[in-house]
């Protein structure tokens, strides 16, 4: 093993490639079925990624849409999912190292409950617990919590902000060696090593502290993503690991510059964040068996879905009002997610793409798509880590089970034959897996 090692996460995300569900060897009842996220989960940690990772939406992509008549909402596959929270738990109890990590948005939560439940899942899969924060990007959560429209990206902003600070202040409320359970004098707890937050702002009103005392990592990972302004300052003051969508390697190496240099800004080592690129791995035994699976996925993919996929995507601005096999408008801000209007014009105008292209292109995901043998593949992901355009990647497998396999089974193993990853995992907790900070946790 060299000095180098990249850090691997698998996004588990059922339906994320809006046509490879269809193939006849893939499994769809992954979305709701724990025997499948099992599975997933040991080819995981027999691979030894650093993490098993979920996303989460309060909300039915596109309700609205299918509430106005527009079934082509019925075909995508990305809407149906378990609360990652509640499924994580039992996958801690079937894996040992692998770290778990699962969505929770700062817009609709409170920051006790959220704190309290990611202590617990790390009490609970002994310091393997990450928790991806987002503010939310779409109207459809807002109206399942009392609200017409998303709250606006500012404000939206400003209660995360204040919401982290709140669940690691309550993470930090126990010190190391408060759970004294000294059955000879009767102190169950030592009072003095219990700390009340006592937390007034703008949005909270908390005093702490957990139930859960400390947790084995101290505090469970934090994982982030944001290409705006306020995103890319929040990730770099409270993220330990940044997912990006960049899809090309200078614009890649720029955002990792940058993150890096405005956690210094704050006073934390840059290298103690890390930066994944999110990638799709279409991987067969050629190059050309790789791009002939890509297409025949593609051709499964209706072109309403992939045009109408594309649409929240972009702010909610319509296309359909566009020629679709004409070129990419100027899309107009929105108060949706920053990231992915970004990344639609950066795909779009760089290829040379019309709106049909980029919509096919999106509705395949959002990612750095890699095509090929497990060697191209690792080709690629060694290219990229050389460059210094990422730490590492964010693995998203189009579907399961055998993009899970082709990934675990076959592009890791060329990475270890490389010595790019590991071959065992020499640390226990999540935080050791990444390299990144540590704080003193509770035995």
């Amino acid at each position: 093993m060299t000095g180098r090692s990249l850090r691997l996460a698998l996004f588990l995300f059922p339906g994320y490639h809006l046509g490879a569900w269809r193939l006849p060897d893939a499994v769809p009842e992954l979305d709701l079925g724990i025997e499948h996220y099992v599975r997933a989960a040991r080819l995981a940690e027999d691979a030894k990624l650093d993490a098993l990772f979920f996303e989460d939406q309060a909300a039915v992509r596109r309700s609205n849409d299918i509430l106005a008549g527009d079934t082509y909402g019925a075909a995508n596959p990305r809407s149906i999912h378990l609360d990652p929270t509640v499924l994580l738990p039992a996958l801690a109890m079937v894996t040992d190292r692998l770290g778990l990590a699962a969505t929770s948005t700062t817009t609709f939560n409170d920051p006790y409950n959220l704190a309290r439940r990611f202590a617990t899942l790390d009490h609970v899969s002994r310091g393997r617990a990450g928790w991806n924060l987002v503010t939310s990007f779409n109207q459809e959560e807002a109206q399942n919590f009392g609200l017409d429209t998303h709250v606006e990206h500012g404000r939206r902003y400003r209660r995360a902000e204040e919401f982290v600070d709140v669940v690691t202040g309550l993470w930090d409320g126990w010190e190391p060696g408060a759970m004294l359970r000294d059955k000879e004098k009767g102190v169950y707890f030592d009072l003095d090593r219990m700390n009340f937050l006592r937390h007034q702002g703008e949005f909270f009103r908390v005093r702490g502290p957990l139930t859960t005392g400390r947790s084995p990592q101290g505090r469970p990972v934090i994982f982030q993503a944001g290409a705006s302004e306020p995103g890319r300052a929040l990730a770099a003051r409270t993220a330990d690991v940044v997912f990006t969508l960049q899809s090309e390697i200078t614009a890649a190496r720029e955002f990792r510059d940058d993150i890096r240099a405005r956690a210094e800004a704050f006073g934390r080592d840059p290298d103690h964040v890390k930066i994944l690129v999110g990638m799709t791995p279409i991987v067969d035994r050629t190059d050309e068996a790789a791009r002939a699976l890509a297409e025949r996925m593609r051709d499964l993919i209706p072109e309403d879905l992939a045009v109408s996929n594309l649409i929240p995507l972009a702010g909610g601005y319509d296309l359909r009002r566009h020629d679709l096999d004409g070129p990419m408008p100027d899309l107009p801000e929105s108060n949706a997610g920053k990231s992915h209007r970004a990344a639609i014009l950066d795909v779009a105008r760089r290829g040379g793409l019309s709106i049909l292209q980029t919509a096919r292109y999106f509705a395949e995901g959002s990612y750095l798509k890699v095509v090929g043998s497990p060697t191209t593949a690792a080709d690629t992901m060694e290219r990229w880590f050389d460059a210094g355009a990422c730490d590492g990647f964010l693995a998203v497998p189009t579907h399961f089970p055998a993009g899970v396999e082709a990934f675990t089974g076959t592009v890791v193993p060329e990475l270890q034959r490389r010595g790019l990853f590991r071959t065992e995992y020499t640390g226990t907790t999540l935080r050791e897996h990444l390299g990144v900070r540590t704080f003193p946790g509770e035995d």
